[in-house]
């Protein structure tokens, strides 16, 4: 059985990224690249969205908040340098990948395409490991002695790692020897105290801080 071909709609991005990205998707039988200005060749049904931003500023925000809306968050966001407060955004906007402008291969992005495409995408964890490991080496260069409350204590950091790895709230106890009611309050503790709103929000925390 021939495999399906993935409609591809590129926007954004300066000339030459914007060329590199479509050479190469280009150089995939099974994907089929559309211009952003083209889009009525464009199938919104099976399609994946790829924007090229540089910078995420608000209105480049706006703008990959209603592409996902679009595209039904079959979205990889290829993205120059983020800073800490804009990873949040990524999260909180829906694109189901990331890529980083200034690494970005052949290999990487067709694979993200095709995850994408499939209905799959980078976990929370793993986006953030990527986008945040240049922020979070300056800031332990010059972060100062945080105080022992500020810290997490071992059984929540336990329990946020396998939240990390995607286990459920019956999976992480029986990993911990809990009962599911001590996680479920860990969570809420340590959610409450660092003002977080949800699970893929602490995981995000974690990993900024430099604790899992």
């Amino acid at each position: 059985m021939s495999k399906s071909r993935i409609t591809v709609v590129v926007h954004g991005g300066d000339p030459l990224s914007r060329a590199g990205v479509i050479e190469f998707l280009e150089n995939r039988p099974d994907v089929v690249v559309v211009d952003e200005l083209d889009r009525s060749r464009a199938d919104h049904a099976c399609g994946v969205g790829v924007i090229l931003v540089d910078v995420l500023d608000a209105s480049t925000v706006v703008r990959l908040r209603k592409l996902v809306a679009e595209m039904g968050g079959r979205v990889v966001l290829v993205v120059g340098d983020l800073d800490e407060p804009q990873v949040d955004l990524v999260l909180g906007v829906g694109a189901r990948s990331v890529v980083h402008l200034h690494h970005v291969t052949a290999a990487r992005l067709v694979k993200a395409v095709e995850t994408v495409s499939r209905g799959g995408g980078d976990s929370a964890v793993n986006m953030l490991s990527h986008l945040s490991a240049q922020a979070r080496g300056a800031r332990r260069g010059r972060r100062e002695t945080i105080s022992a409350a500020a810290v997490p204590t071992e059984r929540e950091l336990g329990v946020l790692r396998l939240v990390a790895e995607g286990l459920d709230t019956k999976e992480i106890a029986e990993r911990l020897s809990l009962s599911e009611r001590t996680v479920k309050g860990v969570l809420s503790d340590v959610m409450t105290r660092k003002h977080l709103r949800n699970r893929a929000h602490a995981v995000a925390f974690a990993v900024r801080e430099g604790y899992i």
